[in-house]
């Protein structure tokens, strides 16, 4: 009897054993499994965007408000010259969506197939100002008052990949200016750049967008240029064909037309192209 009931024992602690070590695995599973669904959901997508140098301000402002209400994207900006940026997603680099300070690039990138011509849209326009440095003393008017010996140096965007120095050398060589400039010019990667230049006494004067020109208690506008002078100021935005996050991309697309967005662009000197 003794040894039967040592055996009744003995079977009643593995049967302990056993189930304890199920559970153990049981709990050590589910854990795993749980911190496996954690890990999913944190995890976040991040796109991509390529902007224009001149929306840096108004596009940074916009994105803090984004992520708050969009915990599960990361917004990252590419931002330079409209034409150097388009030439980079033309070769492939990363991009989700395009903003750009011309036309023209957009149209080139949907010509291209790169951009769908139903996934863009004119969003904003700006104006073009002539800058000085805050302290100046030189007297600019009109932009034949730019060819002055009083303007040493005057700098604009390499007009062939910065719409902004595009735009300039068209309302210059309508006023019959840029022959006569041309010279003494100092051209800059991107807008931002050209706005340095004035800001670090560089150059005496320079083209940029009012935009640019507001963000700045270095520099104060001299001009706003005559807009029948230059081709309209408009900014296109789009969704890049090659975005693996469509959904987001479009959901970040609709949301810069939203009120809220264009408000903070409107803050920044911008006006809706609507």
């Amino acid at each position: 009897m003794r040894l039967i009931k040592s055996s009744y024992v003995l079977l009643s602690m593995l049967l302990c054993v056993v189930l304890v070590v199920g559970c153990n695995n049981a709990n050590t599973s589910n854990t795993s499994s749980n911190q496996n669904n954690q890990i999913k959901e944190v995890k976040k997508v991040e796109l991509t965007i390529s902007a224009a140098a001149s929306m840096t301000d108004a596009l940074q402002e916009i994105q803090k408000a984004y992520e708050e209400s969009h915990s599960n994207v990361k917004i990252n900006f590419n931002f330079g010259a409209s034409g150097a940026l388009q030439q980079q997603i033309e070769q492939g680099a990363p991009a989700d969506l395009f903003l750009s300070a011309a036309t023209k690039n957009m149209k080139a990138l949907v010509d291209k197939q790169l951009i769908d011509s139903g996934e863009q849209l004119n969003l904003l326009k700006n104006e073009l100002v002539v800058v000085v440095p805050a302290d100046s003393q030189v007297n600019v008017q009109t932009l034949k008052d730019l060819s002055s010996s009083e303007v040493g140096k005057l700098a604009i965007g390499i007009p062939e990949s910065v719409p902004a120095g595009n735009y300039a050398k068209e309302a210059l060589t309508t006023e019959n200016v840029w022959d006569t400039v041309e010279a003494k010019t100092v051209q800059g990667k991107d807008v931002r750049q050209v706005l340095q230049y004035v800001e670090t006494g560089n150059a005496d004067a320079g083209f940029v967008y009012k935009t640019d020109a507001l963000t700045s208690s270095k520099v104060k506008i001299a001009l706003t240029v005559d807009s029948s002078s230059y081709p309209a100021i408009e900014y296109p935005i789009g969704i890049v064909k090659a975005t693996q996050y469509h959904e987001e991309a479009e959901d970040f697309y609709t949301y810069l037309q939203s009120q809220d967005a264009i408000d903070v662009f409107i803050k920044y000197g911008f006006t809706s192209a609507k």
